[in-house]
């Protein structure tokens, strides 16, 4: 079965970066697409960013653009998220997630993923 697990969360200040890794096994890591999603206490889950199995493309919602950078090494079945100049805004449990299918283009539909990963908390103090 696919296990997503995600790590490098923590308790930083606005300005900080982080690295996110979301470590992932059971089934061909290469073959699919994977996303970034965050959930924030009180309010829906929502997407942050997405990139294609072969890590060409990426898609980002507006307001992580510029700051936040996702990526994939196939090699180490491991998807990344760096966030450079965190807000307090950006505090929330953040969740890796696997495409259902191995489309060529990153998507931002919840629907379109079928394996979630147990989220790791980010925590931004102003």
């Amino acid at each position: 079965q696919v296990q997503l697990v995600e790590s490098g969360g923590g308790l930083v200040q606005a300005g900080d970066s982080l690295r996110l890794s979301c470590a992932a096994s059971g089934r061909t890591f290469s073959s699919y697409g994977m996303g970034w999603f965050r959930q924030a206490p009180g309010k829906e889950r929502e997407f942050v960013a997405a990139i294609t199995w072969r890590g060409d493309i990426s898609l980002y919602a507006e307001f992580v653009k510029g700051r936040f950078t996702i990526s994939r090494d196939n090699a180490k079945n491991t998807l990344y998220l760096q966030m450079n100049s965190l807000k307090p805004e950006d505090t929330a449990v953040y969740y890796c997630a696997q495409s259902s299918e191995p489309t060529p283009l990153p998507t931002r539909r919840q629907y379109d993923y079928d394996y979630w990963g147990q989220g790791t908390q980010v925590t931004v103090s102003s």
